[in-house]
């Protein structure tokens, strides 16, 4: 069986997919993103240094702002109501900075779009806040880590990220 496109019809014209038949299960996503920087910079975040203030918070709330606001940013998204977002941060090495937001939702779609523009809205923040210390910051490894519910089952990473 060929694999299809399910955000287009038979013609080719771009649809929202049709939800619903489908069952509501919990369901779960996990994605990540990683900023590399110079070490300063991770000291100036990691200490609270930062003159526009508690960056790691800031980015936090703006991950939880926009997982929520994601059907108005991906055209095909549906809008759902989220009912648990939390987003962690880790310092993975002298000049890397890890985010990851977990999504969950009952519903009738997954919540793996959400999960990702938490991370990349999250790593966007953090390049904003301190951009006048540090331009040459680099956005890397959005990437779906792992979601589980729905039709589709369980899908878990299996390659690990690189320090």
């Amino acid at each position: 069986m060929k694999p299809t496109l399910s955000h287009f019809d038979a013609s080719g014209a771009s649809r929202m997919v049709d939800v619903t038949a489908k069952s509501v299960t919990v369901r779960m996503a996990d994605a990540g993103a990683r900023i590399r920087m110079q070490p300063e910079t991770l000291r100036l975040i990691r200490d609270r240094g930062v003159a526009k203030g508690d960056v790691l918070e800031v980015a936090r709330l703006a991950g939880i702002m926009a997982a929520k606001r994601t059907a108005d940013l991906i055209p095909l998204c549906h809008p759902l109501a989220l009912e648990a977002i939390e987003i962690a941060f880790a310092f993975r090495d002298a000049d890397l900075l890890e985010i990851r937001a977990k999504v969950r939702i009952e519903g009738k779609t997954g919540v793996e779009m959400e999960a990702l523009v938490a991370v990349s809205t999250a790593a966007l923040t953090v390049y904003d806040m301190c951009k006048s210390v540090d331009r040459g910051m680099i956005i890397e490894q959005i990437r779906l880590e792992e979601k589980s519910g729905g039709r589709s089952g369980h899908f878990q990473r299996q390659d690990k990220r690189e320090a």
